[in-house]
């Protein structure tokens, strides 16, 4: 049987694992310690693209390093508490190393975090390549991490999927001409996403799981 898909690129945050409360919280660590502020969800969602050091660069300014430090020893320290991988989804990742076929990270976190995360939720070791917002000139929507992957093992951009909870993750496939999966298990972005002009849909992994194994 011809398979549909011969790749199969992942966004972290809201895709594979349940990050965002880690995150806000991790942001609010430093901003109450440097900046004696907490900030909203919204507006961290709003800075969401850029790495979390052009983020903290741009809010701390001389305590930079200070402050990095503290976000990535808090981030890693809670990491166990307030984040996991979604239910179902180490299934989905074995099953389609199980067929042989490439898999890829593209996240907007930094290489630090997108580590981190990775490790601390069992999956690091699964992925072919792993493209981080330190990787790329431009983040996401930029088409640059889908090229990478495109491009290292030679596929058919017809036969990539790229899965993803946030609109930029829609975009920046169909700028490089592959399909876009939305995820909406856990997606900051909901109604959003529902408006774009996305290949596929899933609301549950297990549905997402059903559709793979159909597919490939």
């Amino acid at each position: 049987m011809l398979r549909n898909f011969d790749g199969f690129i992942f966004d972290v945050d809201g895709t594979l694992t349940s990050t965002n409360e880690l995150i806000f919280s991790s942001f609010n660590h430093v901003t109450q310690k440097y900046l004696n502020k907490r900030v909203s969800n919204e507006e961290i969602i709003a800075m969401f693209g850029p790495t979390e050091d052009v983020i903290l660069q741009e809010w701390m300014k001389h305590d930079y390093q200070d402050a990095r430090k503290d976000y990535f020893d808090f981030y890693s320290s809670q990491h166990q508490k307030m984040a996991d991988i979604y239910p179902g989804m180490i299934d989905v990742l074995k099953f389609i190393k199980s067929k042989s076929i490439p898999l890829s990270i593209y996240t907007g976190k930094g290489k630090d975090s997108a580590r981190i995360t990775l490790k601390e939720i069992g999956v690091y070791d699964l992925f072919d390549l792993i493209v981080t917002g330190d990787d790329v000139k431009e983040s996401k929507p930029s088409r640059e991490g889908v090229d990478m992957f495109v491009e290292k093992f030679n596929l058919d951009r017809n036969k990539v999927l790229m899965i993803g909870d946030a609109p930029a993750d829609v975009i920046a496939a169909h700028r490089a001409g592959v399909k876009a999966a939305s995820v909406l298990w856990d997606s900051y972005a909901r109604d959003k996403v529902l408006q774009m002009n996305s290949d596929y849909v899933f609301e549950t992994v297990e549905e997402f799981m059903k559709f793979l194994e159909e597919n490939i």
